[in-house]
């Protein structure tokens, strides 16, 4: 099987690359992707695979149906959302829709993911079981179309018993995979915050309550949140991006200043304590200094944790499809995704596929607008999730 599995994956990169590049020519945002959902439908539609389309938006989820289907159900899921990010490259697959990019890589899950249905539907007499394979769109925005998808009944009918994903990385070489049991990515909120004070000459600040100056002091005093309220052995993270405000200037002190930042976490009952604490922090401080503030926190995704067991198997059947010294030990990252949505509600593993290829030059990180990847990837990337999708089913029978 996993010799089949590897001339297929050889034979199919030549029409997967074609996707992918489609793919990136014609990103779409996040529950914007109708024109994704159609290119990979209509796909599926000529192959005469079995699915179904709308969900959370323009989603699509196919069934490849072993000879005998049975109950025993495995999962593969890709995202299909890009960013906000006008592309650099020049390639001849650049982007025509001006200042969207698949800057993050889903071109390659989508296209990947279709290579395994196609290797998964060529070899459908040859396993038993099910494999799900979920196009999820969404996931760059909140609320994360994985936890709508799911709501929506995406994981009944079949219900898979375990669930993979995998995403790209650049600082791997193409070829390599990585993966990381138990606790590997972070939550990650939004946080928005309106500072209102007195405004005024900037030259009479004493006639004034500077919501700029209360800012500052703010900022700095949450940053203690993380080294003085925090356990050490949980990681952490809290990062202010963008203050500004309306009306100030050299000589102006604002009525208000609004500030914008991410916290992440690995913990989800430290995470909701630290909620309480960064209001309190904020509105005691802002208070004590003559203004007052309004803390807004947006709960986004959850810790990624993945399953103990599951992922070391994949891990093992991953060194027996590439090789042991292809196969390496991901770090922990405050990173989120909302693949954490799956991760939370049945076993799941969420694994690195190594994109870069320093000789090529092909080095730039996902979120860039020089982001690209070796397509030989592509091989590794459709190959791999066939493989651990049939060993998965096969282990139940």
């Amino acid at each position: 099987m996993k010799k089949e599995i590897q001339q297929l994956a050889r034979q199919f990169l030549a029409d997967v690359t074609s996707y992918r590049r489609h793919l990136h020519m014609y990103p779409e945002l996040s529950f914007q992707e109708k024109q994704t959902g159609n290119f990979i439908t209509g796909l599926l539609s000529e192959w005469g695979v079995e699915h179904t389309t709308g969900w959370a938006g323009h989603g699509v989820v196919a069934l490849v149906r072993g000879q005998q289907p049975g109950e025993q159900v495995a999962a593969l899921r890709a995202d299909m959302d890009a960013l906000p990010i006008l592309e650099a490259n020049e390639v001849p697959y650049k982007s025509k829709h001006d200042g969207i990019m698949h800057a993050c890589g889903h071109d390659v899950h989508s296209a990947a993911l279709l290579g395994a249905v196609r290797i998964l539907h060529s070899l459908r007499a040859h396993f038993s079981g099910t494999v799900k394979c979920i196009f999820q769109p969404g996931e760059e925005r909140l609320p994360g179309g994985a936890s709508i998808m799911i709501r929506e009944g995406v994981l009944d009918h079949p219900k898979p018993a375990s669930i993979f994903a995998q995403h790209v990385h650049p600082p791997l070489e193409a070829g390599k995979v990585g993966f990381r049991p138990g606790m590997y990515m972070a939550s990650a909120d939004e946080i928005y915050v309106t500072v209102t004070g007195k405004g005024g000459h900037g030259a009479m600040p004493h006639q004034c309550i500077d919501p700029v100056a209360i800012s500052a002091q703010m900022i700095v005093s949450l940053q203690q949140l993380i080294s003085r309220y925090s356990d050490p052995a949980i990681p952490s993270v809290l990062t202010f991006g963008k203050i500004w405000s309306e009306g100030g200037a050299t000589n102006v002190i604002p009525n208000e200043v609004k500030l914008e930042g991410t916290f992440r976490t690995m913990n989800e009952t430290w995470r909701m304590e630290a909620h309480q604490r960064m209001k309190e922090i904020a509105e005691a401080l802002a208070q004590s200094m003559g203004g007052t503030c309004t803390f807004d926190i947006h709960k986004g995704y959850p810790v990624l944790v993945n399953d103990e067991a599951l992922t070391q198997r994949a891990r093992t059947r991953a060194e027996e499809y590439l090789g042991t010294e292809n196969v390496v030990e991901l770090p922990i990252r405050l990173t989120a995704e909302d693949f954490a949505y799956f991760s939370g509600e049945l076993p799941a593993c969420f694994y690195r596929l190594g994109t870069g290829n320093p000789n090529k030059g092909i080095t730039a990180s996902v979120h860039t607008n020089r982001f690209d990847i070796d397509e030989s990837a592509l091989e590794t990337g459709m190959g791999l999730m066939a493989w651990l999708a049939i060993q998965e089913l096969e282990a139940a029978y």
